[in-house]
């Protein structure tokens, strides 16, 4: 009896494909990290050069124009070229499920870590497209902007897992420093929520005619700033420890790069505070802030390893 064709073509197929995750599939993942990190850049930098309505309609840029058109200047070109970085975002999620798609059974974790990536761009698009349709809302503005913490981390989730071994995961620290890495990233979220809320009552709306979320932006940041030290403190534990508890060295080096980002994030939320908020600064505090939740993701990752390595 002869074979199914269509089962033979898509073996043949998949036969082009890596049979595990190697140098290719490392390379996406991080493409895929970073192009999430970077988006949050250029979406900063539309709100921050008050180009928010720079096309005011969407999904196309005007009613009749799909692109921005010369007569939009710099804010249509701005606001265009925020959009046009989410097919870079889609076209980097469809290479990455590919890769992934020939050891899907052995490797299920990447497989589903690339799959909602993918899932999730359209949704993080739509919402793009509701902060214009809403006359940049600072509620649905901060909405978009706090979509972006979940890509990351799912972005953040698959450069880890590309680097483990396949198989069962144990423990691999005390019971006592997990649960202070899980609290610590608790206080990550609610750090990188009440900076959301600070921004939306801040100047920068994205356009001079946006309103703004009406909370007194002074009582705000100091609000803002608790959170922020706890998370310091806790950090700076979790690296203390790590040479006391001896954790894997690969956890050692995120808490270590996870204290890092802090103290930049720190200083430059410092010096933006007084210094009147200048635009590069907010910028980098913003994309600093989703760079402290990969950071965080890769800590907490790390707090298990396979059995086969733990023996």
């Amino acid at each position: 009896m002869s074979a199914d064709p269509a089962v033979a073509r898509r073996r043949s197929l998949l036969s082009y494909l890596p049979e595990g995750p190697g140098r290719s599939m490392i390379l996406a993942a991080w493409a895929t990290l970073v192009v999430q990190i970077s988006i949050v850049g250029t979406g900063g930098l539309v709100r921050l050069t008050g180009s928010g309505l720079g096309c005011p309609t969407w999904p196309k840029c005007t009613a009749d124009s799909l692109v921005a058109t010369p007569e939009m200047g710099i804010h249509g070109l701005i606001e265009f070229g925020n959009r046009s970085l989410t097919f870079v975002l889609a076209i980097i999620a469809i290479v990455t499920f590919v890769l992934t798609l020939r050891y899907r059974k052995q490797r299920r974790d990447l497989f589903w870590l690339s799959l909602l990536v993918g899932m999730y761009i359209p949704l993080q698009a739509v919402l793009g497209g509701i902060t214009v349709l809403s006359q940049l809302n600072p509620y649905v503005v901060g909405l978009h902007f706090f979509a972006s913490v979940p890509l990351v981390a799912l972005s953040a989730a698959l450069v880890v897992r590309v680097y483990a071994v396949p198989g069962p995961r144990v423990r691999a620290v005390p019971a006592w420093y997990a649960a202070v890495a899980h609290v610590t990233s608790g206080f990550v979220l609610l750090t990188v929520i009440v900076g959301i809320l600070v921004t939306g009552s801040g100047p920068h709306a994205g356009d001079e005619h946006a309103i703004r979320n009406g909370l007194d932006s002074e009582v705000l940041q100091h609000i803002h700033a608790i959170p922020a030290y706890v998370t310091f403190a806790l950090t700076v534990a979790l690296v203390a420890s790590s040479f006391r508890t001896e954790p894997a060295l690969r956890l050692r080096l995120w808490t270590s790069l996870l204290l890092a980002v802090e103290l930049v994030q720190i200083a430059v939320g410092l010096i933006q505070a007084n210094t009147g908020l200048p635009i590069a600064l907010v910028n980098v505090h913003m994309v600093l802030a989703v760079t402290l939740v990969a950071a965080m993701t890769a800590v907490v990752l790390n707090l298990k390893r396979t059995v086969v390595a733990a023996s």
